[in-house]
């Protein structure tokens, strides 16, 4: 029986791989439930969880050319749900170590003062510690942050690894942390 869904899957993903969309259907059918419940314990999140199954399959989608009809597609896909899944966390946690290292000493100094001119303070100190970056580190930077693109995206837009986007962008935390803690008397 395992043997025979073995095969019926393999003719499913070669299918999908010439560009049959009924055959992608037919895997998104078989799937994503798997998929959705190991993203929302992933990321516990129901919202997050369908938009990481749609995240998957649209991979899948434009990659499907070069799928190994040989590795389990099953095990591909978990793979995908999971690296997408990592990625959002990992985005969402240097968010908040940005926004921590911006405003946690302007909530701890500043008890009052005129909000708006603070805001505007610590928007320009954060632009002045980006424009300090080195020039590659300070691209990597923005397209995280501001396009808001995933490692994975900037790596392959850049021609790089996905481990030297994610240095690239922890040493650009790192020197804007500094910089920062340098210029707290404006924070």
């Amino acid at each position: 029986m395992l043997e025979a869904a073995n095969h019926s899957e393999k003719l499913l993903v070669s299918e999908l791989k010439n560009g049959n969309e009924k055959a992608f259907r037919q895997l998104f059918d078989l799937y994503h439930q798997d998929i959705y419940g190991y993203s929302i314990s992933l990321l516990k999140s129901k919202e997050a969880a369908e938009e990481n199954v749609q995240d998957v399959f649209m991979k899948v989608w434009l990659n499907r050319e070069s799928l190994d009809i040989e590795q389990s597609f099953k095990a591909y896909i978990f793979t995908i749900a999971r690296n997408q899944a990592f990625n959002v966390l990992n985005k969402a946690a240097n968010e908040v170590i940005l926004k921590e290292a911006v405003f946690y000493e302007s909530q701890k100094s500043h008890e009052y003062g005129d909000y708006a001119i603070r805001e505007a303070d610590c928007k320009k100190l954060q632009k002045q510690a980006i424009k300090q970056l080195p020039p590659k580190r300070r691209q990597i930077f923005k397209m995280s942050r501001k396009k808001g693109m995933s490692y994975e995206e900037i790596s392959q837009e850049l021609g790089i690894s996905i481990n030297t986007v994610r240095n690239q962008m922890s040493k650009a935390l790192e020197s804007m942390r500094g910089f920062f803690q340098l210029h707290d008397e404006i924070i």
